[in-house]
C-alpha cells in the first residue's frame, strides 16, 4: 500500500500510536496480574479459614489425647480447601488457554481425591486391641474426615455450612462423649 504525503504516519503519530499500543497493554496486564493476585488472597484466605476451623475440631480431639490432634486436623482442613480450590484455578487457566471445548472438570473427582487421601490418614488412627477384642480411633478418623469436609465447603464458599458443620461436629465430640461416659457410668 502506497500512502501519499498527507495520509502518511509521521514519526509523531507512529510514537503516539506505539504508546497507546504499549499502554494498553500493560494495563492489561496489570490488570490480569491483579486479579491474578485477588484470585491467590482469596484462596490464602479460604485456606486459613478452613485451617481454623480444622483447629476447633482437632483442639477438642487434642485435649481427649487422641493419636490425630490439633496440627493433623489443621492441616487436613486446610489441604481440603486448597485442592478444591485449586481445582476451580486449573480449569480456568486451561480454558483461557486452550478453550472451553478442551477441558472439562468433574469438582467430584477433586473431592474423591480428598476424600481418598484423608481415608489413608484416618485408617493410620484405627487401632485394633487383639487382647481385648476393642476398637480405637474411630471417632478420630470421622473427625478428620469431617475437617476435610469443611475444607471442601470453605473453598467452595460455602461459610455458612463450614462454620454450622464445625460447631455440630464440636457438639457431637463434647456433649454426646460427655453423655457417652455419663451413661457408661450410670451402667456400670
Amino acid at each position: 500500500m502506497r500512502w501519499n504525503r498527507k495520509e502518511r504516519p509521521t514519526m509523531r503519530g507512529w510514537l503516539l500510536l506505539l504508546i497507546n499500543v504499549t499502554y494498553c497493554f500493560q494495563e492489561m496486564c496489570v490488570m490480569e496480574f491483579i486479579e491474578l493476585q485477588q484470585v491467590q488472597l482469596q484462596i490464602l484466605a479460604y485456606v486459613g479459614l478452613a485451617m481454623l476451623l480444622g483447629a476447633a475440631i482437632g483442639l477438642e480431639r487434642e485435649i481427649e489425647d487422641k493419636p490425630a490432634g490439633l496440627r493433623t486436623h489443621m492441616l487436613v482442613a486446610g489441604v481440603a480447601a486448597l485442592f478444591v480450590a485449586l481445582g476451580d484455578v486449573v480449569v480456568r487457566r486451561f480454558n483461557a488457554h486452550l478453550g472451553s471445548e478442551l477441558v472439562r472438570s468433574d469438582p467430584v473427582r477433586i473431592i474423591q481425591a480428598v476424600i481418598t487421601g484423608v481415608s489413608f490418614l484416618g485408617a493410620g488412627t484405627i487401632i485394633r486391641r487383639s487382647a481385648s477384642r476393642q476398637v480405637e480411633g474411630l471417632t478420630t478418623a470421622a473427625s478428620i474426615l469431617f475437617a476435610a469436609a469443611v475444607g471442601v465447603c470453605v473453598a467452595l464458599s460455602q461459610l455458612v455450612l463450614a462454620v454450622g458443620v464445625t460447631v455440630l461436629v464440636l457438639i457431637t465430640l463434647r456433649g454426646v462423649g460427655f453423655i457417652q461416659h455419663r451413661l457408661e457410668q450410670w451402667w456400670h
